[in-house]
């Protein structure tokens, strides 16, 4: 790294302190711990973007999917709902996945006419309303347990860390078969594309309450660390805590948040290291060279559509990886939460402003765009009120200039967007 890259992240790291100093280390360390999380989705885009030129922006879909990973491995199962209708959804949906199959394997061997159009028509008329039967029957059976603290089926029951891989794995599926459609396409239908299946996989989360309890969220999911209360309740802890100065309360949260950072920040580092091997790999530098001219690759006896496959299914798993962390810290899955804005549109922001190509760049931009997403509005506020400091207090233009404080995200964003654009186009760190 260049001193000028170290200065930039004394910077960030410069503002994340003073945030300790004049705000509380416990807003510091949540700036941090999104910081990283954040980071590490920019770098899943950046592998996509820097290294292939694939325009993904169904980034919210593959990060729900990660959050959903954390549901389904680590919550706590629902015997009852298993008892009413478990076997028989999983009995439908093995049943839905053979009838792919066998879809397939009946438009292979029918001859192509009149007669493939009306068998496979049946087939899928027939097999839609023997799949809906066993499904909408069970489904109903499981959402009627207990609907107002239960209504799913529960997860597996495991440590919340393993979720962190499965979420991986499980936005890796997805981008996979995502991929093997859409990456024949052009890339601005590829976009197009995924941010549609984005959408869709929201819209599942939000409306099949029994995988994952739908709008009423699944709360107090397991986590990698110590308990608050128990903390607090921690005589040891409490000794400690007096030793230097805190109360329990302040130091058993701000250790808990410590112990996060000291997760994601390993995960982060692993990630970097990677993504920065990979780069600098033979195998990094036929991406590149794919991105740069696909036509010139391919006369090399480069398979392009192949290549981009894979590098959009390993962006699409760190995503997922991420999608885990963000739930495993809120400790909840809200899917209403997963907004274009915040989880793919922002991390477009950060790769764009940090440098797309430059793995670094993507992190910079990561912790420099976050802090600013968070502390806009609270800067915005004080801005406004010094501002307003000498109007009267009924004064329309005071009271729509407070009521603006609201929008200071966007339009810092926005500004930041520009200024970077235009003072450094390539990023903050570019790619070299």
């Amino acid at each position: 790294m260049k001193t000028r890259d170290l200065i930039l992240f004394a910077f960030v790291a410069g503002l994340i302190v003073l945030t300790g100093f004049l705000q509380s280390w416990n807003t510091a360390l949540k700036i941090l711990n999104m910081g990283m999380i954040s980071a590490i989705m920019a770098v899943g885009v950046n592998i996509q973007w820097g290294f292939a030129g694939l325009f993904n922006v169904g980034t919210m879909g593959f990060v729900a999917l990660g959050g959903l990973a954390v549901v389904i491995t680590s919550a706590a199962p629902v015997p009852a709902a298993w008892d009413a209708g478990g076997p028989k959804v999983v009995f439908a949906l093995l049943l839905a996945v053979a009838m792919i199959v066998g879809a397939v394997m009946l438009w292979r061997r029918v001859p192509v006419g009149r007669v493939r159009a009306g068998v496979m028509a049946a087939y899928a008329i027939a097999g839609f309303f023997i799949y809906r039967a066993l499904f909408d029957s069970a489904v109903q059976a499981i959402e009627a347990v207990d609907p107002s603290t239960a209504g799913y089926l529960g997860g597996l029951g495991l440590p919340v860390l393993l979720s962190w891989p499965v979420g991986a794995a499980l936005a890796a599926a997805a981008a996979w078969v995502i991929g093997k459609t859409a990456l024949g396409l052009r890339s601005d239908y590829l976009a197009i594309a995924t941010l549609g299946i984005s959408e869709i996989v929201i819209s599942i989360l939000k409306n099949e309450d029994w995988l994952n309890r739908g709008v009423k969220n699944v709360i107090g999911l397991p986590r990698p660390v110590p308990y608050e209360i128990d903390l607090q309740q921690s005589v040891g802890f409490a000794e400690r805590a007096a030793a230097i100065g805190l109360d329990p309360v302040t130091a058993s949260t701000l250790f808990v948040k410590l112990c996060y950072s000291a997760l994601f920040g390993i995960v982060l580092a692993l990630i970097l290291w990677g993504a920065q091997m990979a780069l600098k790999s033979p195998w990094g530098r036929m991406m590149r060279a794919i991105r740069d001219n696909e036509v010139a690759a391919s006369a090399m006896g480069k398979d392009v559509t192949h290549r981009h496959l894979q590098v959009f299914v390993i962006g699409s798993a760190i995503c997922g990886l991420a999608g885990a962390m963000m739930t495993t810290l809120d400790g909840q899955l809200t899917p209403t939460s997963y907004q274009p804005l915040r989880f793919t549109f922002l991390i477009w922001v950060m790769v764009i402003v940090g440098g797309s190509g430059n793995n670094f760049g993507a992190v910079l931009g990561g912790f420099l765009i976050w802090f600013f997403w968070v502390q806009a509005e609270p800067l915005g506020k004080l801005a406004m009120e010094t501002l307003t400091a000498g109007m009267a207090a009924d004064s329309p233009l005071r009271a729509h200039l407070i009521d603006s404080v609201a929008y200071m995200r966007l339009l810092s964003m926005g500004v930041i967007l520009l200024l970077v654009l235009r003072f450094s186009p390539r990023g903050l760190i570019p790619e070299r």
